[in-house]
Protein backbone atom coordinates (compact mmCIF):
# COMPACT_ATOMS: atom_id res chain seq x y z
CA UNK A 1 0.00 0.00 0.00
CA UNK A 2 1.28 3.48 -0.91
CA UNK A 3 2.43 5.68 1.96
CA UNK A 4 0.03 8.55 2.63
CA UNK A 5 0.90 11.62 4.69
CA UNK A 6 -1.35 14.51 5.62
CA UNK A 7 0.35 17.78 6.52
CA UNK A 8 -1.79 20.24 8.44
CA UNK A 9 -0.54 23.77 8.02
CA UNK A 10 0.75 25.06 4.68
CA UNK A 11 3.01 27.76 6.08
CA UNK A 12 6.79 27.74 5.71
CA UNK A 13 7.26 24.63 7.87
CA UNK A 14 4.37 22.57 6.50
CA UNK A 15 5.02 23.37 2.85
CA UNK A 16 8.75 22.67 3.22
CA UNK A 17 7.95 19.30 4.82
CA UNK A 18 5.62 18.45 1.92
CA UNK A 19 8.22 19.59 -0.63
CA UNK A 20 11.00 17.55 0.97
CA UNK A 21 8.81 14.45 1.23
CA UNK A 22 8.04 14.70 -2.47
CA UNK A 23 11.67 15.24 -3.49
CA UNK A 24 12.96 12.38 -1.31
CA UNK A 25 10.15 10.01 -2.32
CA UNK A 26 9.02 9.44 1.26
CA UNK A 27 5.29 9.46 0.50
CA UNK A 28 3.29 8.49 -2.57
CA UNK A 29 0.35 10.66 -1.52
CA UNK A 30 0.53 13.98 0.33
CA UNK A 31 -2.44 16.07 1.45
CA UNK A 32 -1.91 19.71 2.45
CA UNK A 33 -4.59 21.19 4.72
CA UNK A 34 -4.72 24.81 5.82
CA UNK A 35 -7.37 27.22 7.01
CA UNK A 36 -6.11 29.36 4.13
CA UNK A 37 -7.23 27.03 1.36
CA UNK A 38 -5.85 29.30 -1.34
CA UNK A 39 -2.36 29.05 0.18
CA UNK A 40 -2.60 25.25 0.41
CA UNK A 41 -3.72 25.04 -3.22
CA UNK A 42 -0.81 27.18 -4.35
CA UNK A 43 1.78 25.22 -2.39
CA UNK A 44 0.44 21.87 -3.61
CA UNK A 45 0.38 23.06 -7.22
CA UNK A 46 3.93 24.39 -7.01
CA UNK A 47 5.28 21.10 -5.66
CA UNK A 48 3.18 18.97 -8.01
CA UNK A 49 4.63 20.68 -11.07
CA UNK A 50 8.10 19.42 -10.13
CA UNK A 51 7.03 15.81 -9.62
CA UNK A 52 7.93 14.74 -13.20
CA UNK A 53 11.57 14.87 -12.03
CA UNK A 54 10.92 12.92 -8.80
CA UNK A 55 9.40 9.61 -7.77
CA UNK A 56 5.67 9.47 -8.55
CA UNK A 57 3.69 11.35 -5.92
CA UNK A 58 0.11 12.54 -5.74
CA UNK A 59 0.02 15.86 -3.87
CA UNK A 60 -3.02 18.04 -3.43
CA UNK A 61 -4.76 20.48 -1.11
CA UNK A 62 -7.67 19.11 0.86
CA UNK A 63 -9.88 19.31 3.92
CA UNK A 64 -9.93 17.24 7.07
CA UNK A 65 -11.98 14.46 5.53
CA UNK A 66 -9.20 13.99 2.95
CA UNK A 67 -6.90 12.81 5.76
CA UNK A 68 -8.79 9.50 5.70
CA UNK A 69 -6.46 6.47 5.51
CA UNK A 70 -3.37 8.55 6.24
CA UNK A 71 -0.45 6.58 7.64
CA UNK A 72 1.04 9.70 9.20
CA UNK A 73 -0.48 13.08 10.05
CA UNK A 74 1.97 15.94 10.60
CA UNK A 75 0.61 18.97 12.46
CA UNK A 76 2.46 22.26 11.97
CA UNK A 77 -0.37 24.78 12.43
CA UNK A 78 -0.06 27.55 14.97
CA UNK A 79 1.07 31.11 15.50
CA UNK A 80 4.80 31.42 14.84
CA UNK A 81 7.34 32.52 17.42
CA UNK A 82 8.28 36.19 17.15
CA UNK A 83 11.78 37.58 17.79
CA UNK A 84 12.45 37.62 21.53
CA UNK A 85 9.41 35.48 22.30
CA UNK A 86 9.81 32.13 24.08
CA UNK A 87 8.05 29.02 22.84
CA UNK A 88 6.09 28.78 26.06
CA UNK A 89 4.61 32.25 25.60
CA UNK A 90 2.78 30.83 22.61
CA UNK A 91 1.03 28.30 24.77
CA UNK A 92 -2.65 29.24 25.13
CA UNK A 93 -3.18 30.48 21.57
CA UNK A 94 -1.65 27.38 20.05
CA UNK A 95 -3.36 25.09 22.55
CA UNK A 96 -6.69 26.42 21.28
CA UNK A 97 -5.63 25.87 17.67
CA UNK A 98 -4.45 22.32 18.47
CA UNK A 99 -7.73 21.43 20.19
CA UNK A 100 -9.66 22.59 17.13
CA UNK A 101 -7.49 20.57 14.75
CA UNK A 102 -7.45 17.47 16.97
CA UNK A 103 -11.25 17.33 17.13
CA UNK A 104 -11.44 17.14 13.33
CA UNK A 105 -8.44 15.15 12.15
CA UNK A 106 -8.47 12.42 14.81
CA UNK A 107 -11.93 11.42 13.59
CA UNK A 108 -10.88 11.46 9.94
CA UNK A 109 -7.62 9.51 10.51
CA UNK A 110 -8.03 7.40 13.65
CA UNK A 111 -5.31 4.90 12.67
CA UNK A 112 -2.52 7.34 11.75
CA UNK A 113 0.69 8.05 13.63
CA UNK A 114 0.62 11.71 14.62
CA UNK A 115 3.74 13.87 14.50
CA UNK A 116 3.30 17.15 16.38
CA UNK A 117 5.58 19.98 15.22
CA UNK A 118 3.74 23.12 16.40
CA UNK A 119 5.23 25.00 19.36
CA UNK A 120 5.34 24.77 22.29
CA UNK A 121 5.68 21.21 21.04
CA UNK A 122 5.82 19.41 24.40
CA UNK A 123 2.71 21.17 25.69
CA UNK A 124 0.83 20.56 22.44
CA UNK A 125 1.87 16.90 22.34
CA UNK A 126 0.46 16.57 25.86
CA UNK A 127 -2.75 18.37 24.81
CA UNK A 128 -3.21 16.07 21.79
CA UNK A 129 -2.87 13.08 24.12
CA UNK A 130 -5.53 14.45 26.45
CA UNK A 131 -8.16 15.66 23.96
CA UNK A 132 -8.17 12.71 21.52
CA UNK A 133 -8.69 8.96 21.69
CA UNK A 134 -5.53 8.29 19.67
CA UNK A 135 -3.34 5.76 21.55
CA UNK A 136 -0.36 7.59 23.05
CA UNK A 137 2.17 5.35 21.29
CA UNK A 138 0.96 6.92 18.05
CA UNK A 139 1.52 10.50 19.22
CA UNK A 140 5.06 11.83 18.75
CA UNK A 141 6.25 15.38 19.29
CA UNK A 142 9.38 16.47 17.43
CA UNK A 143 10.70 17.54 20.83
CA UNK A 144 14.47 17.98 21.06
CA UNK A 145 15.27 16.17 17.81
CA UNK A 146 16.21 19.46 16.14
CA UNK A 147 18.14 20.61 19.23
CA UNK A 148 20.02 17.31 19.12
CA UNK A 149 20.88 17.87 15.45
CA UNK A 150 22.17 21.35 16.30
CA UNK A 151 24.28 19.90 19.13
CA UNK A 152 25.80 17.22 16.91
CA UNK A 153 26.47 19.77 14.20
CA UNK A 154 28.45 21.95 16.59
CA UNK A 155 30.36 19.01 18.07
CA UNK A 156 31.28 17.92 14.55
CA UNK A 157 32.78 21.38 13.97
CA UNK A 158 35.00 20.97 17.03
CA UNK A 159 36.00 17.35 16.42
CA UNK A 160 36.26 17.35 12.61
CA UNK A 161 34.29 14.11 12.24
CA UNK A 162 31.04 13.21 10.52
CA UNK A 163 27.96 14.28 12.42
CA UNK A 164 26.70 10.70 12.01
CA UNK A 165 29.52 9.42 14.23
CA UNK A 166 28.43 11.63 17.13
CA UNK A 167 25.97 10.17 19.63
CA UNK A 168 24.93 12.96 21.95
CA UNK A 169 21.46 14.14 22.87
CA UNK A 170 19.55 17.16 24.08
CA UNK A 171 16.83 16.02 26.49
CA UNK A 172 13.86 17.53 28.29
CA UNK A 173 11.77 20.40 26.97
CA UNK A 174 12.20 21.83 23.49
CA UNK A 175 12.94 25.17 25.05
CA UNK A 176 14.81 26.98 27.78
CA UNK A 177 14.94 24.11 30.28
CA UNK A 178 16.46 21.61 27.84
CA UNK A 179 19.91 20.25 28.72
CA UNK A 180 22.74 18.10 27.42
CA UNK A 181 23.61 14.99 29.47
CA UNK A 182 27.32 15.22 28.71
CA UNK A 183 28.09 12.05 30.68
CA UNK A 184 26.28 9.99 28.01
CA UNK A 185 27.89 11.62 24.94
CA UNK A 186 29.95 9.34 22.71
CA UNK A 187 31.95 9.72 19.49
CA UNK A 188 32.62 6.45 17.63
CA UNK A 189 31.73 4.66 20.89
CA UNK A 190 34.41 6.64 22.75
CA UNK A 191 33.36 8.90 25.65
CA UNK A 192 33.31 12.47 24.37
CA UNK A 193 35.93 13.81 26.77
CA UNK A 194 38.43 11.11 25.70
CA UNK A 195 37.96 11.41 21.93
CA UNK A 196 40.65 14.03 21.21
CA UNK A 197 43.30 11.92 22.93
CA UNK A 198 42.31 8.85 20.92
CA UNK A 199 42.93 10.44 17.50
CA UNK A 200 46.26 9.19 16.04
CA UNK A 201 46.59 11.87 13.35
CA UNK A 202 49.05 14.20 15.07
CA UNK A 203 48.56 16.83 12.36
CA UNK A 204 44.91 17.24 13.36
CA UNK A 205 44.54 20.24 15.59
CA UNK A 206 41.33 19.74 17.55
CA UNK A 207 40.37 22.57 19.89
CA UNK A 208 39.43 21.98 23.51
CA UNK A 209 35.69 21.44 23.85
CA UNK A 210 33.96 24.53 25.19
CA UNK A 211 30.85 22.91 26.65
CA UNK A 212 29.29 26.22 27.59
CA UNK A 213 29.71 27.60 24.06
CA UNK A 214 28.42 24.40 22.46
CA UNK A 215 25.31 24.39 24.62
CA UNK A 216 24.78 28.12 24.03
CA UNK A 217 25.02 27.53 20.26
CA UNK A 218 22.42 24.77 20.47
CA UNK A 219 20.10 26.85 22.62
CA UNK A 220 20.29 30.13 20.70
CA UNK A 221 20.40 28.87 17.10
CA UNK A 222 16.64 29.03 16.57
CA UNK A 223 16.39 32.60 17.84
CA UNK A 224 19.30 33.72 15.66
CA UNK A 225 17.73 32.20 12.55
CA UNK A 226 14.40 33.87 13.33
CA UNK A 227 16.19 37.20 13.81
CA UNK A 228 18.04 36.84 10.51
CA UNK A 229 15.40 35.37 8.19
CA UNK A 230 12.11 35.53 10.07
CA UNK A 231 11.46 31.82 10.64
CA UNK A 232 13.09 28.39 10.89
CA UNK A 233 11.87 25.70 8.53
CA UNK A 234 14.57 23.80 6.63
CA UNK A 235 16.16 21.93 9.55
CA UNK A 236 12.85 21.12 11.23
CA UNK A 237 11.50 19.85 7.89
CA UNK A 238 14.50 17.52 7.56
CA UNK A 239 13.91 16.35 11.15
CA UNK A 240 10.23 15.60 10.50
CA UNK A 241 11.09 13.72 7.30
CA UNK A 242 13.58 11.64 9.30
CA UNK A 243 10.83 10.67 11.77
CA UNK A 244 8.50 9.74 8.90
CA UNK A 245 11.19 7.64 7.22
CA UNK A 246 11.81 5.79 10.49
CA UNK A 247 8.08 5.03 10.71
CA UNK A 248 7.70 3.91 7.09
CA UNK A 249 10.90 1.85 7.24
CA UNK A 250 9.80 0.21 10.52
CA UNK A 251 13.30 1.12 11.61
CA UNK A 252 13.19 0.76 15.40
CA UNK A 253 15.34 3.89 15.38
CA UNK A 254 16.34 5.67 18.58
CA UNK A 255 15.59 9.40 18.40
CA UNK A 256 15.08 12.21 20.90
CA UNK A 257 11.37 12.95 20.58
CA UNK A 258 8.62 14.06 22.94
CA UNK A 259 6.20 11.42 24.24
CA UNK A 260 4.14 10.76 27.34
CA UNK A 261 6.17 9.80 30.40
CA UNK A 262 5.08 7.03 32.77
CA UNK A 263 7.55 6.94 35.63
CA UNK A 264 10.78 7.12 33.62
CA UNK A 265 13.29 8.87 35.89
CA UNK A 266 10.39 9.42 38.30
CA UNK A 267 8.44 11.61 35.84
CA UNK A 268 4.71 11.09 35.31
CA UNK A 269 1.98 12.68 33.16
CA UNK A 270 4.19 14.93 31.08
CA UNK A 271 5.49 14.94 27.50
CA UNK A 272 9.19 15.63 27.01
CA UNK A 273 12.14 14.16 25.14
CA UNK A 274 14.28 11.21 26.09
CA UNK A 275 15.79 8.65 23.65
CA UNK A 276 12.77 6.87 22.16
CA UNK A 277 12.44 3.88 19.82
CA UNK A 278 10.08 4.48 16.90
CA UNK A 279 8.86 2.10 14.23
CA UNK A 280 5.81 1.56 12.02
CA UNK A 281 3.62 1.38 15.14
CA UNK A 282 4.92 4.68 16.47
CA UNK A 283 6.60 4.49 19.86
CA UNK A 284 7.64 0.94 20.73
CA UNK A 285 9.89 1.69 23.68
CA UNK A 286 12.26 4.10 25.36
CA UNK A 287 15.95 3.97 26.13
CA UNK A 288 16.98 5.16 29.58
CA UNK A 289 20.64 6.21 29.55
CA UNK A 290 22.48 6.06 32.85
CA UNK A 291 22.78 9.73 33.79
CA UNK A 292 24.32 11.49 36.76
CA UNK A 293 22.12 12.67 39.63
CA UNK A 294 22.63 16.25 38.45
CA UNK A 295 21.46 15.38 34.94
CA UNK A 296 18.39 13.53 36.23
CA UNK A 297 17.66 16.60 38.33
CA UNK A 298 17.77 18.76 35.20
CA UNK A 299 15.35 16.42 33.45
CA UNK A 300 12.96 16.60 36.40
CA UNK A 301 13.26 20.39 36.45
CA UNK A 302 12.35 20.44 32.76
CA UNK A 303 9.28 18.31 33.51
CA UNK A 304 8.21 20.64 36.32
CA UNK A 305 8.68 23.64 34.02
CA UNK A 306 6.35 22.09 31.46
CA UNK A 307 3.81 21.06 34.10
CA UNK A 308 3.80 24.64 35.33
CA UNK A 309 2.82 25.87 31.86
CA UNK A 310 0.19 23.14 31.42
CA UNK A 311 -1.35 24.10 34.75
CA UNK A 312 -1.84 27.65 33.46
CA UNK A 313 -3.52 26.82 30.12
CA UNK A 314 -7.12 25.86 29.52
CA UNK A 315 -7.27 22.33 28.15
Amino acid sequence: MANKVTVIGAGSVGSTIAFMMAVRGIAAEIVLIDINEKKALGEAMDIRQGIPFCDPCKIYAGRYEDAKDSDIVVITSGIGRKPGQTRLELAQTNVNIMKSIAAEVSVAAPNAVYVIVSNPVDVLTYVFNKVTNIPEERIIGTGTLLDTARLRSRLADYLDVSQKNIHAYVLGEHGDSSFVPWSTARVCNIPLERFRASVTDQSAVLPELNYEEIERYMRTSGGKIIERKGATFYAIAISVCHICECIFDDANAVVAVSTMMHGEYGIEDCCLSIPTIISAKGVVGKVLPEMTEEEIGKLKFSAETLKGVISQVNL
